[in-house]
């Protein structure tokens, strides 16, 4: 019944806002096309960067709606089953990075004293050096790729999951029914796990559906200036890199994937957005 509820809370709030369900679209088509890519493309051996000059740097057109790149690849082809890659990668981080912030953020939040300081000082650490600066070193140092651009993203973002789970348990360790689990001796794990992560979860979802669209603009990022993923992957960043030479005569070549990345971001900035309003209804402003 709860449940029931909620779903139809969320209907109804993307239904009203426009920004909303703008956002909730982008990221439909994302995932379908990431999920349908390879079985929906017109030149599903474009993929593999398959040579073919005789139909190089063709403007967009019905044979080839986006244009073809310098070897003649299909771009729509290359676009699609990138958003495939762009999309796991973007996940990826997001969840790692999550799953290493969130409990010791709580842990810092409940424990408090030496543990609590220890864990804050290392990532105040962290947050004192620019994201994609400290992202760029650590790439550089561990070698291009799109794994190892992976790490690093996710040793860059785990501080924010930190700060934000600590002060969400800050505010809620006092309560009057964490009081009551440890009154009737429930342990320190028990009450972090069935307590404190429950009532953390609203602005951590939330960030977490803001977190993909930019870990995939990072991701792209490293990819432009050749720390991500390697021709012939398919990654949007990488196929930017190489298109700006060709600028401006052959305009489509960048702008299509740049298009994408930007769906890709404003579709989930817009979702968290969304999100936002829907599990914290204090933070709404309309």
């Amino acid at each position: 019944m709860v449940a029931s509820r909620s779903v139809r809370l969320a209907a109804w709030h993307f239904r009203r806002s426009f920004a909303s369900s703008l956002g909730l679209g982008l990221v439909a088509v994302i995932v379908l096309l990431a999920l349908a890519g390879p079985w929906i493309v017109p030149y599903p051996d474009d993929v593999a960067g398959k040579v073919n000059l005789a139909d190089k740097l063709l403007p967009p057109s019905k044979a080839h709606w986006f244009g073809t790149d310098e070897v003649g690849n299909d771009i729509l082809t290359r676009v699609i089953v990138g958003a495939r890659l762009s999309l796991l990668v973007g996940i990826g981080i997001t969840l790692a990075a999550a799953a290493i912030g969130v409990p010791l953020g709580i842990l810092a939040g409940t424990a408090g004293g030496k543990v609590r300081e220890a864990i804050m000082r290392v990532t105040d650490l962290f947050l004192s050096v620019p994201g994609l600066v400290l992202a760029i070193a650590l790439v550089a140092a561990l070698g291009p790729g799109i794994v190892n651009a992976m790490i690093a993203l996710v040793l860059v973002w785990w501080p924010g999951y930190v700060r934000l789970a600590e002060s969400k348990a800050l505010s809620i360790r006092g309560e009057p029914f964490i009081e009551a689990a440890r009154v009737a001796g429930a342990p320190g794990l028990r009450i972090l796990w069935r307590h404190v992560l429950p009532n953390s979860l609203s602005p951590i979802i939330v960030k977490m559906s803001m977190d993909i669209g930019q870990a995939i603009l990072a991701v792209a990022s490293l990819g432009f200036i050749g720390l991500g993923a390697k021709p012939p992957t398919p990654e949007w960043g990488a196929m930017i890199s190489i298109a700006r030479g060709y600028l401006p005569d052959w305009w489509w070549y960048a702008i299509c994937p740049g298009a994408f990345i930007y769906a890709s971001v404003l579709g989930f900035n817009l979702l968290g957005d969304g999100l936002r309003d829907i599990l914290d209804p204090r933070s709404h402003r309309g």
